[in-house]
């Protein structure tokens, strides 16, 4: 009953102060200030005159506000989002405003909207204590600063407010607008705002336009040298064009005659309709080189710092790796096991990384099922990189698993500041490299 009531309140603060940051302009925060100042020193009239400062804060702001309602504009406008963006990097878009009146707009200022940050109650009651970064007992019962936390992990982007230019009559304008995406994921716009301040420059009327859009943020990558594991090719069943979403589709070579034992799905009944004679299909299977990315997706913070670390170590070991003459096998565990190989022509590596951007904390599951994941391809494998989020007893036993059938394995284990492994013998195959949070550019850049 009272985590709900916390919540509620938490709500409504957040919204009083979301609304009260964005209606006041510069000047009306300040006059706003100097309201709340004069309020606290004037308590006693007798004593002091800042109560006459209150009167008069107040009556601007009153006058400011009651002008500010009769903005009657009526407006269009349209979005031109790149196809991605990456966690951390601005990136610039356009955004073509239409003026549907006959009055010339000047001083308009052009605001978007955002998907609400707010978490759920669900949110707010399983996010773990200890992110929420105080030292105080109080805000850790309370959870206050842990709410506020989940609200800036939801934000998704920075977007400054960006002033139009004069638009015409009937006409529109063009304005560049830059973002700052601040996480992976997918940053949602629930629509836009043309604000115009009112004659006194404190309080901002609005006008909104429903626009809702997209834009889909890649994980942060970092420079990584170029990885050489030391596997060789291996046979390949279906040769270049095996996908995994299709079986056994194989490499077409030509057509032939049809001899006993050949499978009936492989007959090319065109063919045999123009000669008479049936003839099937021939395909050959081929020896390359194939590679695993395992990411391991097994915490119990849903989104915490180990993992969105893993994320963007697994992004920049996508990039690194040389995939014009192999294949690279993304395998993760979610709500169910996931498998998407890249390299040949089969994919890019651009859907490598947005698959990643997407990618959730697997917080009931076992270890197990990642585990069996890899056991399943690992004939066909001639090496292995392996993204991990501790290096417990079941993560070690995969890498051993994998250094016990002779696959060159790349281990690199995600760590707190300060956390150290346990030194064990993982495999005289088996590379492993500590990651440190807030520490990846350099962790990498010593493999």
């Amino acid at each position: 009953m009272l985590r709900r009531a916390l919540y509620r309140t938490f709500r409504l603060l957040s919204s009083v102060d979301h609304r009260v940051r964005r209606r006041l302009t510069g000047g009306g925060h300040l006059v706003l200030a100097a309201l709340a100042a004069s309020a606290v020193i004037g308590l006693d009239t007798n004593q002091t005159m800042a109560y006459q400062a209150f009167t008069f804060c107040l009556a601007l702001l009153a006058v400011a506000a009651g002008t500010s309602l009769v903005f009657r504009g009526r407006f269009s406008a349209r979005r031109v989002l790149p196809r991605f963006g990456t966690a951390g990097e601005p990136l610039a878009y356009r955004v073509v405003v239409h003026n549907a009146t006959d009055r010339l707009r000047r001083g308009l200022v052009l605001l978007e909207d955002l998907a609400d940050p707010r978490p759920s109650l669900d949110e707010l009651l399983q996010a773990d204590a200890e992110e929420d970064g105080s030292d105080n007992w109080w805000d850790r019962v309370v959870g206050y600063p842990r709410w506020l936390g989940l609200i800036e992990r939801n934000r998704g982007a920075v977007i400054d407010p960006q002033p139009l230019p004069a638009l015409p009559p009937r006409g529109a304008a063009e304005v560049r607008v830059e973002l700052t995406p601040l996480r992976r994921g997918h940053v949602r716009f629930s629509g836009m705002t043309i604000a115009r301040a009112d004659a006194l420059g404190l309080v901002r009327a609005f006008r909104r336009i429903a626009l809702p859009e997209s834009l889909l943020v890649l994980p942060r990558r970092y420079p990584v040298a170029p990885i050489r594991l030391a596997g060789i090719r291996k046979f390949q069943r279906g040769g270049v064009a095996l996908a995994s979403s299709v079986g056994d589709s194989e490499e077409f070579v030509s057509l032939r005659e049809y001899r006993p034992g050949d499978p009936l799905r492989r007959v090319h009944w065109k063919s045999w309709a123009r000669v008479g004679r049936p003839m099937v299909r021939e395909y050959q299977d081929e020896f390359f080189v194939r590679h695993a990315l395992v990411l391991d997706t097994f915490t119990q913070t849903a989104r915490g710092e180990r993992l969105e670390a893993a994320v963007s170590v697994a992004a920049s070991l996508a990039c690194a790796l040389d995939t014009g003459e192999s294949l690279l096998d993304l395998l993760f565990v979610g709500p169910q096991a996931y498998g998407f190989t890249a390299g040949r022509g089969l994919g890019h590596v651009d859907q490598i990384l947005e698959i990643l951007a997407g990618v959730r904390a697997c917080r009931d599951g076992s270890f197990a099922a990642l585990h069996q994941l890899v056991a399943g391809r690992s004939g066909a494998l001639s090496g292995c990189l392996c993204v991990l989020l501790a290096w417990d007893e079941p993560r070690r036993a995969l890498v051993q698993h994998l250094d016990g059938l002779g696959i060159p394995t790349l281990v690199l284990v995600v760590t707190r500041p300060g956390e150290a492994l346990e030194p064990t013998a993982a495999g005289r195959l088996a590379r492993i490299h500590r990651i440190e949070v807030g520490r990846i550019a350099e962790g990498l850049a010593a493999l």
